[in-house]
C-alpha cells in the first residue's frame, strides 16, 4: 500500500502491530519443514526446499524379535517436537485462494459474496464485509472515511475518520472505530464507537487516544485506546451498543488481543527498549495462564486454542517472524522466518500471512499449517495492494 499522507502511515500503524505506541505496519520467505502431526493437509505438497533450523533427530526403528512381543499400535501420531523454519516466498507449492475477505488491487475478494470493487483512487486501509454489503477504510486528503458499499459497487453511505473494522464471525454485524488526526498526523483526543446490525448504534468516548477496535463478541464490543497522548499505557474497553457509555476491563491491562470467544485475552505487562513479555490471561478475572518474553501475541485462532505469536519487539516494516502457540500453556508449536505484513487466522488449523521479500517486491498471502508447519501460497506474487481483511 503506498502511504500518501500522514494520516493513512497512521491508520496502517494502528491496524497492524499492537504494541510500542499500538502501532507499526503491515508480510513472508522459504518452505517449512513439516513436523510430524495428523492434522488435515494443505491444499498442496510442502516445498521440497525447505530450510528447517531446528529438525528433531529420529529415533532409530528397532526390528522385534520373534521372541520380543509387539507393543500396542498408537492410536494417536505424536509430534516430534517444536520446529522452527525458513520459507522462500517464490518455491512454495500453490494452493486454494484465502478463505476469508481479502483486498487484492482495488477488489475485495474471499470469503461470503461476489467480488466488489472499490471505488476512487485513495489508499485503502482495512476491508471487510458485512452482511451483502463491503466496508473499506480509505483515505480522503489527510484523514480517512469508511465506504459501505453495495454487491454492484455503489457507495451506500460514508463515515468519517473510522480507522479500524472488526467483524462478527458469522458476517452479520460490524464495530469500527473513528479517531482523529491533526495535520501533523499527531492524535487527537476522543473516538466515536459504531455498532452496525441491521441499524447503526455509536458512543462517544471522550479523553482516550488512538482508539482500535479488537473484538465484537456476544454482543459486546470491546476496543483498546491509550489514557494519554503518547501513552505507553493503554486500556481494554466493554461497550454494550445501546449504552450510554463504555467500561474499562481492569483485568486487562495494555491489551493486544482478545480471542473469538470473549475468554481470553494478551495483555502486554512489560514493554522496555527492544523487548516485552505478554501475560496470557482470562478475561474473567484476569488468571494469568502462561507468560512468554520470546514472543509478542497479536491473536488466536476461532476455537482459542492457537495463539498467534509475533517477535516480542515490533517496529519497522514488518515482523521477521510468525508463530504458532499452544493458547493453553505457551508451548510452541511452530515458528516461521520471513518477512510478515499481517498474520491471521484463516480457521481452527492455518494462519493466513502477508508476506513478501522486502519493500517493493512482489507480496503473496500464504497459508501456513500451525500443526505441521507446512505453507502454500494462496495467491501469487504480485505487486500493488494486498491485504488480508477483517
Amino acid at each position: 500500500m503506498r502511504n500518501k499522507n500522514g494520516r493513512l502511515v497512521a491508520l496502517v500503524a494502528s491496524i497492524a502491530v499492537a504494541a510500542v505506541a499500538i502501532g507499526a505496519a503491515i508480510a513472508y520467505r522459504q518452505g517449512p519443514q513439516v513436523a510430524e502431526a495428523d492434522a488435515a493437509p494443505l491444499s498442496g505438497s510442502p516445498s521440497p526446499t525447505a530450510e528447517p533450523i531446528a529438525t528433531p533427530t529420529p529415533t532409530p526403528s528397532v526390528t522385534p524379535s520373534a521372541t520380543t512381543p509387539k507393543p500396542p499400535p498408537s492410536t494417536t501420531a505424536t509430534k516430534s517436537g517444536p520446529v522452527k523454519s525458513k520459507v522462500n516466498l517464490a518455491k512454495l507449492p500453490k494452493g486454494r485462494s484465502p478463505q476469508v475477505t481479502y483486498l487484492s488491487g482495488r477488489t475485495v475478494e474471499g470469503g461470503p459474496g461476489q467480488e466488489v470493487k472499490i471505488p476512487g483512487s485513495g489508499d485503502i486501509g482495512d476491508v471487510a464485509r458485512l452482511n451483502q454489503s463491503v466496508l473499506a477504510v480509505v483515505s480522503k486528503g489527510t484523514d480517512t472515511e469508511m465506504l459501505t458499499i453495495d454487491s454492484s459497487g455503489k457507495v451506500l453511505r460514508t463515515t468519517p475518520d473510522v480507522t479500524g473494522i472488526v467483524t462478527t464471525e458469522d458476517g452479520l454485524a460490524a464495530a469500527y472505530v473513528a479517531t482523529r488526526r491533526s495535520e501533523q498526523s499527531a492524535a487527537l483526543p476522543g473516538a466515536v464507537v459504531y455498532a452496525e446490525q441491521e441499524s447503526v448504534r455509536k458512543i462517544t468516548v471522550p479523553d482516550v487516544w488512538d482508539a482500535f477496535p479488537l473484538g465484537y463478541v456476544n454482543g459486546k464490543v470491546y476496543f483498546r485506546a491509550e489514557t494519554a497522548e503518547g501513552a505507553l499505557a493503554w486500556n481494554l474497553y466493554e461497550w454494550v451498543p445501546g449504552a450510554s457509555k463504555a467500561t474499562v476491563v481492569k483485568s486487562i491491562p495494555k491489551p493486544t488481543a482478545l480471542s473469538a470467544d470473549g475468554s481470553t485475552a494478551a495483555s502486554l505487562i512489560n514493554l522496555t527498549d527492544y523487548s516485552s513479555c505478554t501475560n496470557v490471561v482470562t478475561v474473567e478475572g484476569g488468571k494469568r495462564l502462561w507468560r512468554t518474553c520470546e514472543y509478542q501475541v497479536v491473536g488466536f485462532t476461532r476455537d482459542g486454542r492457537t495463539a498467534i505469536g509475533a517477535p516480542f519487539y515490533r517496529d519497522g516494516y514488518a515482523d521477521g517472524i510468525a508463530s504458532a502457540l499452544d493458547a493453553k500453556t505457551g508451548a510452541l508449536l511452530h515458528e516461521w522466518t520471513g518477512t510478515f505484513r499481517q498474520s491471521i487466522a484463516e480457521d481452527d488449523q492455518h494462519l493466513l500471512l502477508l508476506a513478501d521479500d522486502g519493500p517493493d517486491s512482489a507480496a503473496s498471502i500464504i497459508r501456513c499449517s500451525t500443526v505441521t508447519g507446512a505453507c502454500e501460497q494462496a495467491t501469487p506474487p504480485a505487486k500493488g495492494n494486498l491485504r488480508i481483511g477483517s
